[in-house]
């Protein structure tokens, strides 16, 4: 039996995360194996998987995930399923990275839950691991009770957040005996669950198996051929649409669904070991997604929303009903009047939603106006907002002791969230340059600058932020760039490349680039039919980037990431990186 180090690690809430950690105990000790447990369970369980994987080279890392085992509060409970993934982010970042592991050395192997947060990292963060296992993951749970989903969604919206009993029996997840007697008498095992928990884990495993091609990883998937607990078909689609050149799919005939804890497990443990084995026996290797915007499912997807519908379709029929109502009793609404006559990408439409004040002409114009600022993209928007002003604040305080603080917003809308983070860190701030290609908004912008009495440190001017000449030439140079919804706008990688060339010609090293994107939205194709940008007033067809293609071109631009923040749908990122030397 390997030994395992008990300690703890903070996360960004303040929240105190048990984990135990296997030091290797032979080779250079840079390699790593993150595990992942099962919902109930805790790292205490997956003793017998760090000894029978046999990878004395390797250090083993398990935590107890929010709810769980030794990790004290609520059981069963954590804020949302998002913020488990960034727990795993911090984790790994902030725990296993600082002890000398290359972020390339280390593989993650997750079963049910687990798995489902492992893939949602690698979807979300597009951390550059080895390669995952994910074993029986729970993209899909069997509940049993007939519309048991949709009835614990109403009660959840009625009544708030409340907790269940698993109807899980030890029997149900292995033959193993000793596993089944362990189960039922281990005092850590955790029957409840958050109804919050539940409902947030279908829709990340929905999220992420219809985006699975987001995924570049190298994956192994096993799958438990007599699952109780979840269903095999969102697996089976999870990995037909999987982006990773190098995946591998496995159905154990007869096991159940704890598929490295079974009676036979060693046929599950073997697979992953060779896999794992044969991932580390070559060069890391990453498929390069800069030219993603010329080939492939986000192109393919860009082109099919830029098509227009069959005028007869149910779809175009329904669209045009919808652009209608907006032009119509849509105008009683505030927001939808001034996105109508800006463009709903505008920095006026921007500014408008980060207020979050209803209003309209009419009781019935506010409400309207009340559902439209609280669709889920606003609402994401808003928490944009909310970790910019986070990474911002951070970036000021980690930066302060080593350069002047002079920060540059490309294209800055009116630059509120700039202007925000600035409550309490003015005196450290020796420049803000904010900058936009609207006229319009350069003048709201210096406006808002007047309002807030910093002249003496904030200015506001007129610049194309695709242009690298114009930004590189900025004096003084600046040592923090923020980029905040604008390469969402724009479907070509080459003027990317040209905004981020500027931008990398300006910081110099050990400066910091705060940068947003925007991987996933549930309502695309609505944007796309009903809606219209700022420019030329033509329909908002945006082309996503998944979080991989993003950080390649930052990277190639000389840039390295080192955090990233998303919300709990994963639609909006902000991420930091640091200018690396030439």
């Amino acid at each position: 039996m390997r030994q395992c180090e008990e300690q703890t690690f903070e996360t960004i809430d303040g929240t105190s995360i048990f984990y135990r950690h296997w030091p290797a105990t032979a080779g250079a000790g840079d390699r790593a194996i993150v595990l992942l447990h099962r919902g109930h369970e805790h790292s205490g369980r997956l003793q017998h998987l760090v000894d029978e994987l046999d990878l004395p080279s390797y250090a083993m890392f398990a935590w107890d995930a929010r709810g769980h085992g030794r990790t004290p509060g609520r059981r069963g409970y954590a804020p949302s399923v998002g913020t488990l993934v960034k727990d795993l982010d911090t984790f790994v970042r902030d725990v296993i990275v600082p002890q000398g592991i290359p972020i390339e050395n280390i593989a993650v192997v997750g079963q049910s839950v687990g798995s489902v947060l492992a893939a949602a990292w690698v979807h979300d963060y597009a951390p550059k691991i080895r390669c995952m296992v994910l074993a029986a993951p729970a993209f899909k749970i069997k509940l049993y009770v007939p519309f048991a989903r949709p009835a614990l969604a109403i009660l959840h919206r009625l009544f708030g957040d409340f907790t269940i009993q698993s109807y899980v029996k030890a029997n149900y997840l292995t033959h193993d005996r000793n596993r089944i007697t362990g189960f039922r008498s281990d005092p850590l095992i955790t029957r409840a669950i958050s109804v919050r928990v539940l409902l947030d884990l279908y829709g990340t495993a929905a999220r992420v198996v219809k985006d699975a091609q987001a995924i570049q990883t190298p994956t192994q998937l096993l799958i438990s051929g007599s699952d109780f607990v979840v269903h095999k078909n969102p697996q089976s689609d999870f990995f037909e649409r999987l982006g990773s050149a190098i995946k591998e799919s496995h159905e154990l005939k007869g096991f159940y669904h704890d598929t490295l804890g079974e009676r036979d497990r060693y046929l599950a443990v073997n697979k992953a070991r060779e896999f794992i084995l044969r991932m580390f026996s070559q060069p890391y290797q990453q498929p390069s997604l800069c030219d993603a915007d010329s080939r492939g499912a986000t192109r393919e997807e860009f082109e099919r929303l830029s098509r227009p519908l069959r005028a007869s379709s149910p779809s175009a029929i329904t669209f045009s009903a919808i652009k209608a109502g907006l032009r119509t009793g849509g105008r009683l609404s505030d927001g939808i009047r001034l996105g109508l006559e800006t463009g709903f990408d505008s920095g006026a439409t921007l500014d408008y939603v980060y207020g979050n004040r209803a209003s309209g002409i009419t009781p019935l114009g506010t409400l309207i106006d009340w559902f439209y600022i609280n669709s889920i993209g606003w609402r994401g928007i808003r928490i944009r907002k909310q970790h910019l002003e986070r990474l911002l604040t951070r970036t000021i305080a980690e930066l302060q002791s080593e350069m002047p603080i002079r920060i540059v917003d490309i294209a800055a809308g009116y630059g509120r969230y700039v202007l925000d983070s600035m409550n309490g860190h003015t005196t450290a701030v020796d420049r803000i340059l904010l900058r936009d290609y609207s006229e319009d908004n350069v003048k709201r912008g210096a406006a808002l600058i007047a309002e807030r009495g910093v002249q003496r440190v904030a200015r506001f001017e007129r610049g194309d932020a695709f242009d690298r000449a114009s930004l590189g030439a900025i004096q003084p140079c600046p040592t923090i760039g923020v980029v905040s919804g604008l390469y969402e706008l724009f479907p070509d990688n080459d003027a990317v490349r040209q905004s981020l060339g500027g931008l990398a010609d300006a910081i110099p090293p050990r400066g910091f680039l705060i940068y947003t994107g925007q991987p996933w939205h549930p309502q695309l194709e609505f944007i796309a039919r009903t809606l219209t940008s700022h420019r030329e007033h033509k329909p908002w067809i945006m082309r996503r980037r998944t979080q991989a293609e993003l950080d390649q071109l930052v990277e190639a631009a000389g840039f390295q990431k080192i955090d990233q923040l998303t919300d709990d749908w994963g639609i909006f990122t902000v991420s930091l990186a640091r200018r690396v030397a030439a």
